[in-house]
């Protein structure tokens, strides 16, 4: 298996959600399915989140205005999360158009996604809170790989808190400070822009119904840069739910110093938060070969 379809699952992973907000509701099985909605586009730049740092923000913008971010965006509580969605992924090196993609989500302890392409399913991972597990099922491999080593290939910080964030969007830094600000360029949109070591990040905030339509990382000093975009809201019970997200990310290759960029398209198809564990099937057969 090679480093590209670890990175074609990781990112999946992160674009295929911008995840729901919620301000409170009782816990039941809730379900949205992909419909035309409204809603806002567009991207900026942007790379990962370290891993373990606990930096706070230092960032200032002029006019801007401290406040506690998770006070500025309603956040999703869960206890298990199942969606399904279709994908198409486009690198330098790889594309895969119209791939399906299932995850299901333990707050805190799980991310389980299958892949498939034509009713076949290709690939499955188990990702928790300190190691990644794939399983090839075309090529009846597998492989393991920690955050930490993932994070050094990609030139990209990757953790476990951050993946999930992103699914169920959430803000990557709740519980730091924020400079909120009008955005130069997004006239209906307030900026939260937070500071975690090397990491900027951006959060475009929609002023009317308090989503995040908007999220810029960017990443020091390789520049690298994670551009995600949220569209199509559907109402999923009390909250809106976004069926669709396009990822860009551009990161510079520490073999030749040359930038490339991957893009992620996804748009759901079914999404549900409910209770009961929905199972987490992962085996790999004696007959599999590990591979680097």
């Amino acid at each position: 298996m090679n480093n590209y379809l670890f990175f074609i699952l990781l990112v999946s992973v992160l674009a295929s959600s911008e995840g729901c907000r919620r301000n409170a509701m009782p816990r039941a099985s809730r379900s949205t399915q992909s419909s035309p909605s409204d809603t806002s586009n567009s991207a900026s730049q942007t790379a990962g989140i370290s891993a373990g740092t606990t930096t706070t923000t230092t960032v200032s913008s002029s006019g801007s205005v401290p406040v506690e971010a998770s006070a500025s965006v309603a956040a999703v509580d869960f206890r298990y999360l199942t969606a399904k969605s279709r994908i198409s992924f486009k690198s330098e090196k790889q594309e895969i158009d119209n791939a399906s993609v299932t995850i299901r989500i333990q707050q805190d302890s799980l991310i389980w996604v299958s892949v498939s392409k034509l009713g076949i399913e290709a690939a499955r991972v188990l990702i928790t809170r300190d190691s990644i597990m794939i399983l090839d099922k075309i090529n009846r491999a597998y492989a393991v790989a920690d955050f930490a080593t993932l994070s050094r290939q990609f030139s990209f910080s990757l953790s476990y808190p951050l993946l999930q964030t992103l699914i169920v969007g959430n803000l990557p830094l709740p519980n730091r400070m924020a400079h909120k600000s009008r955005s130069a360029d997004e006239a209906n949109y307030l900026l939260l822009r937070q500071q975690e070591g090397p990491v900027l990040v951006e959060n475009y905030i929609d002023e009317t119904d308090r989503k995040l339509k908007k999220l810029v990382m960017t990443q020091q000093p390789a520049n690298n840069t994670l551009r995600i975009a949220y569209t199509d809201f559907a109402p999923l019970d009390s909250f809106l739910f976004p069926l669709s997200s396009v990822l860009t990310l551009d990161y510079r290759s520490q073999t030749d110093g040359q930038f490339s960029q991957t893009v992620l398209r996804s748009k759901y198809t079914k999404v549900e938060l409910i209770d009961k564990n929905p199972g987490f099937p992962f085996t790999v057969p004696a007959t599999y070969q590990r591979r680097p």
